[in-house]
């Protein structure tokens, strides 16, 4: 009997937590701003070479398994990508080589959406790589946890490190906006 209450007590506890959570995630905004940069040895080119060729993302995202191309408009190409958080599709809505770039995400499948805001800037013989994410998150429960505990510059950092990687670089991330 005293083992019966005992889960009750527990059960009745991660229920209360999760409906608290969820009406946490509730009351923040969908939408969100986070903005992070980082310096690159390598001219704007370069990197705007990596940020562009869509075919060669799996080999140095290390998030992704696999990238297909849906429409192949070199102004305004849609691609799926297959990685940690299922299967997204973008789309390339903005080109001015090799200084801005923005995507976004097609669709709401995946419970968030948004766009990814890429300018490269000239810094001696490298570069200043901002990435600013507009992001949103439709679901309560992950919004909490995008906020809370992933935070909203995680995929942001990890992004350009593992662009600094592809060069062969160690770079460090710096948090503009969270």
């Amino acid at each position: 009997m005293k083992r019966m209450i005992w889960i009750l007590w527990v059960v009745g506890a991660i229920v209360v937590l999760a409906g608290a959570v969820t009406l946490i995630g509730a009351l923040l905004p969908e939408g969100h701003l986070a903005t992070c940069r980082a310096e690159i040895n390598q001219p704007p080119e370069a990197i705007w070479s990596a940020l562009t060729d869509i075919d060669a993302f799996p080999s140095w995202r290390t998030d992704l398994k696999r990238v297909e191309i849906v429409e192949n408009d070199p102004a305004h190409p849609v691609w799926k990508e297959e990685g940690e958080f299922g299967v997204m599709t973008f789309e390339r809505v903005e080109s001015d080589p090799p200084r801005r770039l923005v995507g976004k995400i097609v669709g709401r499948e995946s419970g968030f959406g948004g766009g990814w805001t890429y300018e490269i800037t000239p810094k001696g013989n490298g570069s200043i790589v901002t990435v600013t994410e507009a992001g949103e998150v439709y679901n309560p429960l992950f919004r909490f946890m995008s906020r809370f505990i992933f935070g909203h510059t995680k995929t942001l950092k990890d992004y350009l490190t593992q662009l600094g990687a592809k060069f062969g670089e160690k770079v460090e991330p710096v948090v503009v906006t969270e």
